[in-house]
């Protein structure tokens, strides 16, 4: 099957072919095609319901349990937000990044990039 993302899309305005873009919002990357002639722009279909999927889950709030484990403290993170992360968690053992921002602060990182 081919993908929407390899076909040549003109403009209903100009009916001139658009030019594929990466469009970075929020840390997100989006795949757009844009009309150079009246800057009408288009975002993938896919693309576009991850994000506002992600701007939904990032206005909620979560309430989690800490629970102890050995000697240390374990926090569940729930499905949905490992789910958007896509293929970072390959394996359930994934190391991930940690940091203490402030004394009521606490940060993960989910992937390489800061």
């Amino acid at each position: 099957m081919k993908s929407i993302n390899n076909a040549n899309i003109l403009c209903n305005n100009c009916n001139i072919k658009t030019k594929k873009q990466i469009l970075i919002k929020n840390n997100f990357q989006l795949r757009t095609w844009k009309c150079l002639n009246c800057h009408e722009q288009w975002i993938h279909p896919l693309d576009e319901e991850a994000y506002l999927k992600y701007k939904n889950m990032k206005n909620k709030d979560y309430e989690v349990k800490l629970r102890m484990v050995g000697n240390s403290y374990t926090v569940s993170i729930p499905k949905e937000i490992i789910n958007l992360q896509e293929n970072i968690f390959e394996e359930m053992n994934t190391l991930i990044k940690m940091s203490l921002e402030s004394p009521e602060k606490l940060s993960l990182f989910f992937s390489r990039k800061l």
